[in-house]
């Protein structure tokens, strides 16, 4: 939702205001991961290489990983980590920053990760 204004602004322009809740990123829990997602998730070349990126362990920017790749296709391909349970994502204002859910993967398949990411 959003309001729009006048007050305050020059010649006329509209300032937008947001308002009401953020969308909630949906994280599937760690007993929800299914191998099959994972596996055609991380089977993409462009989300392979992010995967690979995070298997540091360390929390990065979402705009650091491939800024080669065009934001619209990111989208795309961070939804799909994240729906499949790949990565988590964590909003901190207007930047996303991203984790590989390795603890997770690993109890749920042990080994996956060592292998794909190699």
């Amino acid at each position: 939702m959003f309001v729009q204004s006048n007050a305050g602004c020059q010649a006329g322009r509209t300032r937008i205001t947001y308002s009401g809740p953020v969308a909630v990123l949906h994280h599937p829990a760690a007993e929800e991961i299914e191998l099959a997602d994972v596996l055609a998730a991380l089977g993409h070349p462009v989300r392979l290489a992010a995967a690979r990126a995070l298997a540091s362990g360390e929390e990065r920017f979402c705009g650091e990983i491939r800024p080669d790749v065009p934001k619209s296709s990111m989208t795309h391909h961070w939804r799909t980590l994240r729906e499949s349970g790949v990565i988590r994502q964590r909003r901190a204002g207007r930047k996303l920053y991203l984790t590989l859910r390795r603890a997770d993967l690993d109890a749920r398949f042990p080994g996956l990760l060592d292998i794909v990411l190699r």
